[in-house]
């Protein structure tokens, strides 16, 4: 039988997880893993929420780490990417009918593979597309979500040729006339490190490009128009004062600094009108923060671990800990 998650060298699977698929929304198929934590008292569980284009192996250093502070690691792949169903006859595009079926997707999860069998309390942790889908679950995720952390959220785009407004302007276009399924940009996700806008370490970047060349399957090529146009949609929506406001779930909002792909100005914007939600500048770090260099990933840590509750790290023993795969670049 094939294996349901891929470990790689340098990136071993954390511990036993129980690891499955569910049914999401309208019946598509997602991939998902529960990691429990080897502390004899859990401290809760953090439903883990990744980006585009991503996928659960990317994030096994990170779920290590959360397990180490005694925390549990529920988290899945979004529909149409990673071990998940895709959508398309065309397994490389990136693409979603509507952004809600996301939203929709998360709370099924909720109710079938969290609330039974992980501890509570419940935090959830997401990046980039990850937080856009959570602030968008948000206003109903109060009595379950006790506290949120969002890095880099997709909240505003840059990086592009074009302005957002004429990627809006050709995504609705294409959207309205029958041809939401084209591509409107390119990518390569195993392209070589030099001038890459997600992180400034090597090892690390290396290491996510390592999961894709041995697992092809796993890879994400572009976003197609319906996709663009349902982003920049939602993004409308949970930036406005209105949705903000409906928002009761505390939020930590990290922001890196020199992000070329969600700029800082945009969640700086979203902050002053977020009153559940704290903005943490972390100047100098690029968009996937906690893939970066130590110096600025242990800036997103130190900020997750002073806001979630029990989140802190154990303390030491006298016993000998490994030693860390990456170190200070």
């Amino acid at each position: 039988m094939d294996p349901i998650l891929y470990a790689t060298p340098g990136n071993p699977i954390p511990g036993n997880p129980t690891v499955g698929f569910l049914t999401g929304h309208r019946g598509i198929k997602l991939r998902y893993a529960v990691f429990r934590s080897e502390a004899p008292v859990a401290k809760g569980t953090v439903v883990l929420l990744h980006g585009r284009n991503e996928a659960i192996e990317k994030y096994f250093e990170t779920i290590r780490d959360l397990n180490q502070r005694g925390l549990w690691v529920a988290t899945f792949d979004f529909r149409g990417q990673g071990g998940s169903e895709r959508l398309l006859k065309n397994s490389r595009k990136g693409h979603v009918h509507r952004f809600s079926d996301y939203v929709r997707d998360l709370e099924i999860f909720l109710e079938q593979i969290v609330l039974p069998d992980t501890r509570l309390p419940f935090f959830l942790l997401a990046h980039s597309t990850g937080g856009l889908i959570a602030l968008s679950a948000a206003p109903r995720l109060a009595n379950r979500i006790e506290r949120m952390v969002l890095s880099a959220p997709f909240v505003g785009l840059g990086g592009q040729k074009l302005s957002p407004n004429n990627i809006h302007r050709l995504a609705t276009l294409a959207t309205f006339t029958g041809f939401g399924r084209i591509c409107l940009t390119s990518d390569d996700p195993t392209k070589p490190y030099d001038d890459n806008p997600l992180t400034s370490d090597p090892l690390r970047y290396q290491r996510n490009v390592e999961i894709l060349k041995a697992h092809p399957h796993l890879a994400l090529g572009p976003p197609t128009a319906r996709w663009l146009y349902e982003a920049q949609e939602t993004i409308r929506q949970v930036s406005s004062p209105k949705h903000l406001a409906s928002i009761t779930v505390p939020t930590v909002i990290i922001a890196p600094g020199k992000d070329p792909i969600v700029p800082y100005r945009y969640p700086e914007k979203l902050s002053q009108y977020f009153r559940a939600g704290q903005l943490v500048p972390v100047p100098g770090a690029l968009h996937e923060i906690l893939h970066e260099r130590d110096r600025y990933r242990a800036q997103a840590l130190a900020a997750f671990d002073a806001f979630i509750p029990g989140g802190d790290p154990q303390p030491e023993t006298g016993e000998t800990t490994a030693t860390p795969i990456f170190s200070e670049n």
